[in-house]
């Protein structure tokens, strides 16, 4: 049976929330964790930029019909790499930062018997989006070694 929606007591910092999900409004964030979640979320726009210029750069390269160039394949993997680090250092930090507000605001108390665990969303998508482009890169590389030595066959 589903506990229905019941108003959480004793938070600290002047924070207001109900459970059986907390959803907690507090007024002013510490630093510290303002922080953590400011850097979460620049690292997450850098991961979407990345993204974004590589599509842009693939994009105006094949326009411009000279796709396999020496640099399609560091672009490629350079963009992969910055995808899955900083898409998965974001979300990391994103994490740290929302546990450490659970425990600052007492959501995460320790009652005897019971044990409270603060859930963390991790999405892998942008680490195996990340891993992707480098093997696609990879295969660039390869593509453009076997490009170059089949042109001095014809």
């Amino acid at each position: 049976m589903a506990t229905p929606r019941q108003a959480a007591s004793g938070l600290s910092l002047g924070a207001t929330g109900h459970y059986t999900a907390l959803d907690a409004t507090i007024p002013v964030l510490p630093s510290g964790p303002a922080a953590l979640l400011a850097w979460a979320e620049a690292l997450n726009q850098l991961g979407i930029l990345a993204v974004l210029g590589l599509v842009f750069l693939l994009a105006y390269r094949l326009r411009s019909e000279i796709l396999f160039t020496r640099g399609s394949d560091w672009l490629v993997g350079a963009g992969g790499v910055v995808l899955a680090l900083a898409g998965t250092a974001g979300q990391i930090l994103d994490s740290l930062a929302r546990s450490r507000l659970a425990d600052l605001i007492g959501a995460n108390g320790r009652v005897p018997g019971e044990s409270y665990l603060f859930s963390l969303d991790f999405n892998a998508a942008p680490l195996v989006v990340g891993i992707a482009l480098v093997l696609v890169a990879g295969v660039l590389q390869f593509g453009r070694r076997l490009q170059k030595d089949t042109e001095g066959l014809v």
